[in-house]
C-alpha cells in the first residue's frame, strides 16, 4: 500500500478483535496512530505490543464530547486528521423480543452513534485539508438477514446509509467514505459465542446458521478485514468512495 509520509489514523474500538488487527497492519505500513477504546486496560496492551508508540484515548465514543476530544487528541498531537477507521461497535445479539430498553440503546450508540460523532468531528478537519479516508466497519448480515440480528442490523444498516450519503456529499473535497462489511469473522467475541454455544442449543443453531450462509465454510479473519481497511486508507484509494465491500467469503454476492 502507499501512503504518503506522516499520514495518521484514529482506530476506534482498538482494544481488541478487528480494531487491534487494524492498529498493527496500519503500524506496519508506517502510519501513526491514535488507538481509542472505552477500555483502557485492553487498548493500552495493544498500544504498547505495537513497535511504534501511538497516542492512545480511552472513552465512550457515543457521547459527543468524547468524539470531540479523540479528534482534538490526533490533531493536537500530530497536526492532522488524515484517516479515520470507525470500527468501535459490538451489539447484543439476540431473539428481537428478548431485548431490553439497556440492550436496545447499548446496540445502537455502541454502532451507529459513535460512527456519527466522530465522523462529524473528524470531517471538518479532512474537508479543511483537502483530503481524508473515512473507513466504517458495516455488517453483511444487514444483506442476509441472519436469525437474532435485527437490531443489530438496524444499527449498522445506518452505519451504511451515513457511508454513501457522506461519501457523495464530501467527494469534492478530496474525502473518501467506504464500509467493510464482514460476515462471521474470529474474534474474541466470536470465540466466547462458540463457546456457548457447544452448551445451548440456541446459540450453536443460530451459529451454524451463520457459517451455512458462507460458501467459503469458515468464519474470516481480523487479518483479512486488516488489509481491505489499509486498501481503504491508503492513498491509492481515492477513486473509491461510497462502497460498502464485503469481505464474507460468498454469502453475499454482487
Amino acid at each position: 500500500m502507499k501512503f504518503a509520509p506522516g499520514r495518521t489514523a484514529i482506530v476506534t474500538g482498538a482494544g481488541v478483535g478487528i480494531g487491534k488487527a487494524i492498529a498493527r497492519r496500519l503500524t506496519d505500513e508506517g502510519v501513526r496512530l491514535v488507538l481509542a477504546d472505552i477500555d483502557g486496560d485492553l487498548v493500552e496492551k495493544v498500544a504498547a505490543d505495537l513497535p511504534i508508540t501511538p497516542l492512545v484515548f480511552v472513552g465512550d465514543l457515543s457521547v459527543r464530547e468524547n468524539a470531540t476530544r479523540l479528534i482534538a487528541t490526533c490533531r493536537d498531537g500530530y497536526g492532522r486528521v488524515d484517516i479515520l477507521v470507525n470500527n468501535a461497535g459490538g451489539g447484543v445479539i439476540r431473539p428481537t423480543l428478548s431485548h431490553t430498553e439497556e440492550t436496545l440503546r447499548a446496540t445502537i450508540d455502541r454502532n451507529l452513534w459513535t460512527t456519527i460523532y466522530c465522523s462529524l468531528e473528524a470531517l471538518p478537519l479532512m474537508k479543511a485539508a483537502g483530503y481524508g479516508r473515512i473507513i466504517n466497519m458495516g455488517a453483511d448480515s444487514v444483506r442476509n438477514g441472519l436469525d437474532w440480528h435485527a437490531i443489530y442490523n438496524a444499527a449498522k444498516g445506518g452505519v451504511h446509509g451515513l457511508t454513501t450519503g457522506w461519501a457523495r456529499e464530501f467527494a469534492s473535497d478530496g474525502i473518501t467514505v467506504n464500509a467493510i462489511a464482514p460476515s462471521a469473522t474470529r474474534t474474541e467475541a466470536y470465540d466466547a459465542f462458540e463457546t456457548a454455544a457447544a452448551t445451548d442449543p440456541a446459540m450453536r443453531a443460530t451459529l451454524d446458521a451463520v457459517l451455512a450462509v458462507i460458501p467459503a465454510g469458515r468464519a474470516g479473519t481480523v487479518e483479512e478485514i486488516a488489509a481491505l481497511t489499509a486498501y481503504l486508507a491508503s492513498d491509492e484509494s481515492g477513486f473509491t468512495t461510497g462502497q460498502v465491500l464485503s469481505i464474507n467469503g460468498g454469502s453475499t454476492m454482487l
